[in-house]
C-alpha cells in the first residue's frame, strides 16, 4: 500500500490495512505458559504503553482470554478532551471483522441446507451483478467470501475515493449509501480478473454476501446477527447499526483520525466518532467490544458456531498476492478469517479498520488463548503501516514473549 493514496472511506481503509492484518506462512504450535509478571502480561502492557508514548496514539486497550483466565489492560485515554480512561465495556467500530460475522452466517445457512457455497450470485440476487464484464451466474458465494470473485472494490472507485480521502472525508462522512448502490459502484469498475483465477480483497464481495443472507432468511442482516450470535453468545454490546445511526450506542470513547499517512506525526487530529455506517454494510460497519469479540472468536474457533464441514471450509486458506490492494506476500485468508504467523507460531482471527478505530482479535486455533485489542486513532508515528505495527508487537508480546517460546 502507498500511504500517499490512502483512502479515508471506512471500508476502503479496512481494505488497505487488511493487507498487513494477516501475514502467515506454515503453522506452528503456540505455547500457552503465561508470563509470571504483571499478571502474566508485562510484555503486553509494555507494548500498550509504547503505542501511546512512542507511537503517539490517543489510547489502546486489550483483553486476553487464556485457558479460563481473563486479563484487561489499557494505556492512554479514551477521550482527549476529558482524559477519560478506557473501560472494558467501551464499544467501538470493528471494521472488517464484520466480515467474519457475515461469513459465519452464510456458512451456518449452508449447514442448515438453505444454500451452498457453490450457488451462484445470480441464483440469489438475479440481475444485480451483470454487465460491464460481469456475469453473476459465473461467480459463486464461496468466491465472494474468499475474495476470488474478481468483483472490484467499491471503496476504490475513483469518485468515491476522492470524496472520502483526506480533508474531503470531513464533508462526506455522513453520506449514505444503500447496499445496492455500493454494489453498483463496484461493478461500475471493470472486473479485476475472471472469477476464480486470482485473489483481490474487495468489500463489494461482502456487501453481496450480506444481501444473500437477507435473501435466504427473509430477515435483515441486523436481525440475523442478533439472532445467530449476539443473543445466544450474550454479546450485549455487539450489533449491526442502522444506516442512519451515525453514533455509537452505549458506553464509548472518542475516535480520532489524521486523515493522512499512517506515520505522519505533525498532521492535525480530527474527532471522527460520528459517521455514516452505511458505507460498511456487511463489510465493515458493526460495533462491539474487546470482550464480545473474544467471546465470539472463542466460540467460532472452538467449534461451537459451525459444524466441522463448514469450519473446514472457513479455514481453507488462500495465498493472496501483492497487488493493487496492497496485500503483502506470504499471507493467508480463508472465508472471512485469516491467520498470522508470529515468531513462535500461528494465530487465527481477523482485524478491522475504519476511520479512527482499528482493532485485532487473534488467538490459538482452538480459541482457548485469545487477544482482542483496539486503538482509537488511525496512525502510529514512526510506523508506515500505522496501528498494524502496534498490534504485531502486542501479539508477539502476548503469544511469544519471555517464557512462552
Amino acid at each position: 500500500m502507498k500511504t500517499t493514496t490512502r483512502t479515508a472511506l471506512a471500508t476502503g481503509l479496512a481494505t488497505a490495512v487488511a493487507a498487513a492484518l494477516l501475514t502467515a506462512t506454515a503453522p506452528a504450535a503456540l505455547a500457552a505458559a503465561p508470563d509470571a509478571r504483571h499478571g502474566g502480561h508485562q510484555g503486553l502492557q509494555a507494548a500498550l504503553d509504547q503505542a501511546v508514548t512512542v507511537n503517539g496514539l490517543p489510547g489502546v486497550t486489550a483483553e486476553v482470554r487464556d485457558h479460563g483466565s481473563t486479563w484487561y489492560g489499557q494505556s492512554g485515554t479514551a477521550d482527549l478532551a476529558t482524559g477519560q480512561k478506557f473501560k472494558p465495556q467501551d464499544r467501538f467500530r470493528i471494521g472488517s471483522t464484520t466480515k467474519t460475522f457475515v461469513a459465519t452466517a452464510l456458512l451456518q445457512l449452508e449447514a442448515e441446507g438453505k444454500l451452498t457455497l457453490d450457488d451462484s450470485v445470480e441464483q440469489w440476487l438475479p440481475g444485480l451483478v451483470d454487465g460491464n464484464g460481469y456475469d453473476g451466474s459465473k461467480i459463486t458465494l464461496r468466491q465472494l467470501l474468499n475474495h476470488t470473485s474478481g468483483i472490484a472494490n467499491f471503496a476504490m472507485d475513483e469518485t468515491v475515493s476522492k470524496e472520502f480521502r483526506g480533508e474531503a472525508f470531513l464533508q462526506h462522512r455522513f453520506d449514505r449509501f444503500t447496499p445496492r448502490q455500493l454494489v453498483g459502484i463496484g461493478i461500475g469498475v471493470k472486473p479485476s480478473f475472471a472469477p476464480g483465477t486470482s485473489w483481490e480483497y474487495s468489500d463489494t464481495n461482502y456487501v453481496l454476501a450480506a444481501l444473500v443472507v437477507e435473501q435466504a432468511t427473509g430477515h435483515s442482516l441486523a436481525q440475523e446477527i442478533a439472532d445467530r450470535f449476539a443473543k445466544p453468545l450474550h454479546l450485549k454490546s455487539t450489533y449491526e447499526p442502522a444506516a442512519d445511526d451515525t453514533g455509537i450506542q452505549g458506553p464509548h470513547g472518542r475516535f480520532y483520525s489524521k486523515l493522512g499517512p499512517f506515520d505522519a506525526p505533525t498532521l492535525p487530529v480530527h474527532d471522527v466518532t460520528e459517521l455514516s455506517p452505511s458505507w460498511g454494510y456487511g463489510s465493515g460497519d458493526m460495533i462491539s467490544t474487546v470482550g464480545d469479540l473474544s467471546t465470539f472468536f472463542q466460540a467460532l474457533l472452538g467449534g461451537r458456531l459451525l459444524p466441522p464441514a463448514q469450519m473446514a471450509e472457513m479455514v481453507t486458506m488462500k495465498d493472496p498476492k501483492a497487488g493493487p490492494t496492497g496485500w503483502i506476500p506470504n499471507s493467508h485468508y480463508g472465508l472471512g478469517i485469516g491467520s498470522i504467523t508470529l515468531s513462535c507460531g500461528e494465530v487465527w482471527g481477523m482485524g478491522g479498520a475504519i476511520n479512527g478505530s482499528w482493532s485485532y482479535t487473534f488467538g490459538s486455533r482452538d480459541g482457548r488463548h485469545m487477544m482482542s485489542t483496539q486503538v482509537n486513532g488511525d496512525w502510529a508515528n514512526g510506523e508506515a503501516w500505522g496501528p498494524v505495527a502496534v498490534f504485531t508487537k502486542e501479539l508477539e508480546a502476548e503469544f511469544c514473549g519471555e517464557g512462552k517460546k
